[in-house]
């Protein structure tokens, strides 16, 4: 495989990157103040000399010892960090990081105990704890961290809240698929359980924070975000129901050992938000891929036509689909193995191999955790099974799998995922996740993950009849939560009216084709499976099955242009010299709006994709202006795409 990570670490003695206690970004803007207060390990975090984060706890408590009281701080390391990486499957390809980081070195009783790393960039703030052995031990469990985020007064916030265990379909909650409240004060904790991360708030008119972890392994469990009275938030543990109640909400760790990464995005504008690329900067690969993957397009029966799609001859017809889309792959989800069996998915993937097709394969993952019924089951919870099943697969050429139904984000939960995608690299296979936790910095950490579902994706569109009427709301809400973080596997942009294998039964699409165009480069996935269906081939209009056949899946830019979470947004993404600008609006009244593109020059030819009031799309040729500007107009429900 050609190597597509490309690392450059240089630490260099810093000169005036802090003072006292403060460490600031390499532009001076965003500031970290640290100190040790009557024991306490406290910190701020401030954005042009405005309150972002206010005085707020830090610490862990082990089982060895509570290290959030009774500390002292000892001395301070500083240095400067930069780093140069490329990776094919985020939102920008091509990644430059630069960041002042401070080690606290801090004691307990005059022994050393624990650092607390920073690393602050101009958009972001992370940290996370180092614990050393104490004499001849050299494991501990942490029971519990004081990691808390103190918003000021006056923040709003936009959630998504944890839905308790052992709930919903089949018992397989949570599995991050809870809807999003927006301008909510702070002061609630969600339905009682938290929140899921990412979280977004709004600190008055000051700008924007986005809270969030990475570098979850299986040597660590995933966390939520816990809310008071108060208006703070700080650091939970899973909840003891997940995973049918099996298995410790305390992560073990080996020590020396770290803890995962805390983030802290913050900018005077979504900007920031948008376009940060931090959950992939703070990790490493942690093994070499096994080949070059193959990312791109693909369709998928299921979304449309459900479980009856599950048979040779309509997965042959979604081949020939994909084959005349020019995708690269088709997705076979659930009960494949007893409705079309292994022998014919082998002809099925040699038949996609002669039009250039790969298969992607559903599996159950589950054991103990969930009733799900859907198989195949019992292949991915357990080494031998797994590999031997990987084994076939690669024998049979599949390129990738989809895994569903997890149990929460217990350490043996991360330990599971870790260990599905290093055996699927062992066997040159693409995974995809569902009915999941986020990703947490996988991209860079796994080079065999794809994408991860951890949102409402579009199965909801074919079940709900109210989400298909709040899809436009939903996708304004994405770019600057959930997708920022990570990839997104959504299998979105429907260009059938209905969501019925007929197109004139089911839930009835309420948004425009220019949108189900806009939302395929709006939402970022290496690998993305369209809810597009054959027939579309003959009823949806030529110029929207065109660009759905051009559309990339691999970013080499992105630019935030305008927006406002749940309400509208509007960005740009690059893929070689080539921009597209797409935005939707969820407002009930039209956005109207002149938007500066200096990605295009003046008086450049564009082709813009736009709807009218009556969500009738149409495709015109304009030019930008000398003040490289465009007016444009987005009526509810629609979409818009400029490209050259």
């Amino acid at each position: 495989m050609k190597k597509i990570i490309l690392f450059a670490l240089s630490c260099v003695a810093s000169q005036l990157l802090w003072a006292g206690n403060v460490v600031k970004s390499p532009d001076g803007r965003l500031a970290l103040d640290f100190d040790v207060s009557d024991g306490r390990p406290l910190y701020t975090v401030s954005y042009d000399g405005v309150t972002m984060i206010a005085s707020s706890p830090l610490g862990i408590e082990t089982n060895m010892g509570d290290y959030t009281t009774g500390l002292k701080l000892s001395k301070m390391e500083e240095r400067k960090v930069t780093d140069a990486y490329s990776l094919r499957n985020i939102k920008q390809s091509s990644v430059g990081y630069e960041a002042s980081e401070a080690v606290a070195q801090l004691e307990k009783d005059g022994r050393h105990v624990l650092d607390i790393v920073f690393m602050v960039s101009n958009r972001d703030v992370a940290y996370r704890y180092d614990v050393f052995p104490r004499r001849d031990t050299r494991v501990c469990v942490v029971k519990r961290e004081a990691s808390a985020f103190v918003m000021p007064q006056g923040t709003t916030t936009f959630l998504c809240p944890q839905s308790k265990p052992m709930g919903g379909f089949a018992r397989t909650s949570p599995s991050y698929e809870t809807a999003y409240s927006t301008d909510e004060a702070t002061g609630k904790n969600g339905w009682g359980e938290g929140y899921t991360f990412p979280c977004l708030f709004k600190v008055g008119d000051s700008g924007w924070v986005l809270l969030s972890e990475t570098g979850v392994d299986g040597s660590y469990c995933a966390s939520r975000l816990i809310g008071e009275a108060d208006g703070s938030y700080h650091i939970g543990f899973p909840q003891q129901g997940e995973n049918n109640g099996l298995g410790s909400v305390t992560p073990g760790i080996a020590l020396p050992g770290h803890t995962p990464w805390r983030t802290i995005t913050v900018g005077p504008t979504l900007h920031n938000i948008v376009e940060t690329t931090v959950p992939f900067d703070l990790v490493q690969p942690k093994y070499k891929a096994s080949q070059e993957y193959i990312y791109g397009k693909g369709s998928w029966s299921w979304i449309i036509g459900m479980d009856n799609s599950c048979n040779y001859d309509e997965q042959r017809r979604y081949i020939d689909f994909s084959a005349a889309m020019g995708y690269q792959s088709v997705l076979i989800d659930a009960f494949w193995d007893t409705k079309i069996g292994r022998e014919r998915i082998a002809q099925l993937a040699a038949y996609g191999r002669e039009r250039g097709v790969g298969l992607f394969l559903w599996y159950n993952s589950n054991g103990y955790w969930n009733d799900a019924p859907q198989t195949p089951i019992g292949k991915m919870d357990k080494a031998g099974e797994r590999r031997k099943e990987m084994a076939w697969m690669k024998s049979a050429g599949i390129r990738g799998i989809k895994v569903d139904f997890f149990g929460g984000d217990k350490q043996q939960t991360m330990q599971l995922y870790e260990d599905i995608l290093t055996d699927a690299n062992d066997f040159g296979l693409l995974v995809i996740f569902h009915g999941c936790t986020l990703p947490r910095g996988w991209e860079r950490m796994y080079p065999n993950y794809a994408a991860s579902e951890a949102v409402l994706a579009s199965e909801n569109l074919h079940f709900s009849q109210d989400f298909c009427n709040n899809e436009a709301r939903n996708a304004c809400i994405h770019p600057f939560i959930r997708n920022t973080v990570g990839s997104m596997d959504f299998g979105g942009s429907a260009l059938n009216k209905f969501y019925g294998a007929d197109n004139q039964h089911g839930s009835r699409r309420m948004t425009s084709d220019v949108f189900a165009l806009a939302v395929a480069v709006l939402f970022q996935s290496a690998v993305q499976h369209f809810a597009l269906a054959p027939n579309n081939l003959d009823d949806a209009p030529a110029w929207a099955i065109d660009f759905m056949k051009s559309v990339p899946t691999t970013w080499d830019e992105v630019k935030f242009i305008d927006g406002y979470p749940g309400k509208y947004v509007i960005l740009a993404r690059r893929h070689g010299n080539q921009w597209y600008v797409v935005g939707v609006n969820a407002q009930e009244q039209t956005l109207s709006t002149t938007i500066t593109l200096p990605m295009f020059e003046k008086g450049t030819a564009v082709k813009v994709y736009s709807d009218d009031a009556q969500l009738n799309g149409s495709v015109k040729t304009v030019k930008i202006s000398k003040k490289q500007q465009l007016k444009v107009a987005i009526p509810k429900n629609g979409g818009l795409v400029i490209t050259l």
